[in-house]
């Protein structure tokens, strides 16, 4: 009995070696297990991560959403065999013992693979560019799909500047991500207004142009003056820079036009001409120099300065480059209206345009270029029946042309951080597409300021009304119009308007003093076209300035 009973005494001793055994045994497992990890730390690497839009998502293990990194941000991740509770995710390093997932097809090791765009979708007709966005090349339409080959300047928001694509480069606002989107008018009711007008006289379809708003240039250092008051100098002008000084301190004259090229006078001896019009060059009136300072003086005197380029009246490049020139059917350059006109069809001459409008910013500081004669020329309906050659190689619209030249120019001189303007007939305020590819809406949507030409003596008698001896109503029935088409666009640009600053040049040939003037700019003002005034007077009389301050308040 006894041995019985010490036999039931040492069972539960037993019992409780077992246990011990066992926790002893997992303890040591669970040491060798993490000892193990302690020997072999996580393998790391950096990557970046990758996107079709402009972020991808960073999840939990149970798939909530944590984070949505831009494409190109940097990402430390965990080299490893995919993890079976987490298939087709990449293990994340987001702190210490923290951890995320993304999508494997997010993460690129080579930045360059950051975007996985592959179709871009073309939502306004525009040129591809070369690789320093100068030399136009193939045109592209609404709604075409474009192969992605790469892409360039992407901002912090993961957004691309640039898209490479095959045959060239195309700036980002020009394109969407999906076709609906690109074949889209951005705005129905205001596209319906401009298709109902349609092609009233030649110059192209209101609908076919391009209506998506521009955000308007504004640059630090040299912002556009709210209202620009300013003079117009020509080329011979310019080296008495400083008396017009005196004249635009006597009154409110805040800014300059002064002339790069009108016509065939040529302002100075540029190497952009000598490149691409040796003719011009060799015409050039002032030297560099003395241009050079009398630019300077403007600006050191505080004023803005505007430099006028007449883009498609040009007798040189006719001489020089007689391929880009309107001409007759065997070939040959069609004189109009007494001059020779480069066709704006001609990507050659939008290139030399630009050029020389960058050239001249950069060497003299201007603020401004303003392109003139931006226009085919009028009066063409004797030789439209078949007997003349626009040379359009694209099947555009005059209109289209025009408003397509206006935006390349932009482009590229916005890149430079220079303002740009174009000069309208005052017929362009008109609610049509004018003969010679002028329509206000489709221009004023993509400049910085608008000019028109609205002088009372060009227009007609009206029985015993002349208007131009009413300079107030003459322009103040232009204004009227201009602010009604200004509503027109999505992204008006200021409405900066040329007013008559010489005598009538009609019967009874009035004399334009500061009353008559001055009638001018306050019809504008009353209208609401408080953009400004330039004073026009081919002469750029230091006199006749001086007797019109009082006008320039």
């Amino acid at each position: 009995m006894q041995a019985t009973k010490e036999t039931v005494q040492k069972r539960p001793h037993t019992a409780l070696w077992i246990i011990l055994c066992v926790v002893l045994l997992c303890a040591a497992g669970a040491a060798l297990y993490f000892c193990r990890w302690a020997e072999k730390p996580l393998t790391l690497a950096e990557g970046y991560v990758a996107a079709g839009g402009l972020t991808a998502d960073i999840t939990d293990g149970e798939g909530a959403v944590l984070s949505q990194p831009v494409r190109g941000t940097k990402v430390t991740y965990v080299v490893e065999d995919e993890d079976k509770d987490h298939p087709g995710l990449v293990r994340l390093v987001l702190g210490e013992d923290n951890f995320g997932y993304l999508a494997r097809e997010h993460l690129v090791t080579d930045p360059k693979d950051v975007v996985a765009t592959k179709i871009i979708y073309v939502r306004t007709a525009v040129n591809l560019l070369d690789e320093a966005g100068a030399v136009p090349g193939r045109l592209v339409q609404k709604g075409e799909a474009l192969t992605v080959t790469g892409w360039q300047d992407m901002d912090a928001s993961g957004a691309v500047g640039r898209w490479q694509v095959e045959g060239g480069y195309i700036r980002a606002e020009y394109v969407t991500m999906d076709e609906p989107s690109a074949k889209a008018q951005y705005d129905q009711e205001v596209y319906q207004l401009h298709a109902e007008r349609g092609d009233s006289w030649g110059g192209g379809d209101a609908a076919g142009l391009d209506y998506f708003p521009r955000e308007k240039a504004s640059f630090e250092g040299h912002p556009m003056p709210g209202e620009v008051k300013a003079l117009y100098l020509n080329n011979e002008s310019i080296a008495q820079a400083a008396e017009y000084v005196e004249v635009a301190d006597s009154c409110g004259i805040n800014a300059f036009v002064v002339d790069i090229m009108d016509g065939g006078a040529i302002a100075y001896p540029s190497e952009v001409m000598k490149q691409y019009s040796p003719s011009a060059y060799e015409s050039a009136y002032n030297t560099l120099e003395v241009y050079q300072t009398g630019i300077k003086t403007l600006k050191n005197a505080g004023y803005y300065v505007i430099g006028r380029i007449t883009a498609f009246n040009d007798p040189h490049l006719a001489e020089d480059h007689p391929e880009c020139v309107i001409a007759d059917q065997a070939g040959e350059p069609l004189q109009i209206g007494g001059m020779y006109w480069p066709s704006v069809y001609s990507r050659f001459v939008w290139q030399y345009k630009v050029e020389l409008g960058l050239e001249a910013a950069r060497l003299m500081g201007f603020d401004e270029i303003q392109f003139d004669y931006m226009r085919f020329p009028d009066g063409t309906w004797a030789f439209e029946e078949g007997t003349i050659d626009y040379r359009n190689e694209n099947g555009e619209s005059k209109a289209q042309a025009v408003q397509r030249f206006l935006m390349y120019a932009c482009d590229r001189l916005h890149d430079a951080g220079v303002y740009v303007s174009a000069d309208v007939f005052g017929e362009c305020a008109e609610a049509y597409v004018t003969a010679y590819g002028q329509y206000w809406p489709a221009i004023s949507n993509v400049v910085d300021a608008i000019s028109a030409m609205p002088y009372p003596d060009h227009y007609g008698a009206s029985g015993d009304w002349l208007p131009w001896e009413h300079p107030y109503e003459t322009m103040y029935a232009f204004g009227q119009k201009a602010a009604q088409r200004q509503l027109e666009t999505a992204s008006p640009a200021a409405v900066r308007t040329w007013v008559q600053a010489y005598n009538a040049i009609r019967e009874p040939y009035n004399t334009y003093g500061p009353e008559e003037v001055g009638a001018q700019i306050k019809a504008l003002r009353d209208t609401g076209n408080t953009g400004g005034y330039l004073t026009w007077n081919g002469a750029s009389p230091l006199g006749k300035y001086r007797a019109l301050a009082p006008a320039f308040d």
